[in-house]
């Protein structure tokens, strides 16, 4: 049985289809990169595997489990921009995330030492000990989104989600946090959802490519259909090179 499973979804607002008849099933520790032209409904789709949306139809499971109402612990989210807290230390940060959920958003004193503990864990995980005590200000941006995906790993999830995570950085900074999160992915064995415009990051990091487009177009309203998974590529060992998909997609080239 696959560990994520995506059966017939579709995801509508008011009379706008975004999506429709979408079907994948990924196993535990593959990496899925996700491309597309923008507005094709890629962060939807990803919003929808964080259960911070529900399908207009279908359903989505991991490990066999019910359909999640709302986010939880086992799927860590990282967007593009920073989401860390620019009044915290990194240290800080950290903590917050693990105090996510609890009550007024504190952590019981007998649970603070596990917390510490394992925000130190973290911190030697994303490289960031010797810059425990600053402030995300005082970072590279490389760094800081370090400490964005250290943050969703506080809670060791089983799905890390990834929206454009690289988008903002310089292009050496990028190849470095293409290492860094290979390096996470190896050791953790995390499923990993990556959304990105940059089909050649795509190739490089994921297991397989999963094409986001609309099927078929309606001249009279282009917006009664939605965006399906047209091509699902297999990208380990070079199995597709990417010049191949630009021949049929290429205003993918752009990314």
């Amino acid at each position: 049985m696959s560990f994520v499973s995506v059966r017939n979804v579709w995801q509508k607002y008011g009379d706008r289809s975004i999506l429709e008849r979408v079907n994948v099933s990924v196993d535990e520790g593959e990496f899925i990169s996700i491309v597309g032209a923008s507005g094709c409904g890629k962060s939807t789709f990803l919003r929808m595997l964080l259960a911070e949306e529900t399908p207009s139809k279908g359903e989505i499971s991991i490990d066999g489990g019910i359909p999640a109402v709302e986010p939880g612990i086992e799927r860590g989210v990282v967007f593009q921009r920073y989401s860390v807290f620019p009044h915290m230390t990194v240290r800080g940060n950290l903590l917050a995330a693990e105090a996510f959920g609890t009550p007024l958003g504190r952590l019981p004193r007998n649970a603070r030492k596990a917390a510490q503990d394992r925000a130190q864990a973290t911190l030697d995980r994303i490289g960031l000990t010797h810059v425990a005590e600053q402030y995300p200000a005082s970072l590279s941006g490389g760094m800081q989104q370090r400490l964005a995906i250290g943050q969703a790993l506080m809670a060791t999830p089983r799905v890390l989600l990834l929206d454009e995570p690289f988008g903002a950085l310089d292009p050496g900074t990028r190849l470095q946090m293409h290492d860094f999160l290979m390096e996470l992915r190896d050791e953790t064995g995390m499923t990993v959802f990556m959304v990105t415009h940059d089909l050649h990051e795509g190739f490089k990091l994921g297991d397989r490519v999963l094409v986001f487009d609309k099927p078929r177009w309606d001249p009279v309203d282009p917006n009664v259909i939605g965006a399906t998974i047209t091509y699902d590529f297999d990208a380990r060992n070079q199995g597709v090179p990417f010049q191949d998909i630009l021949e049929k997609y290429p205003m993918l080239a752009a990314g």
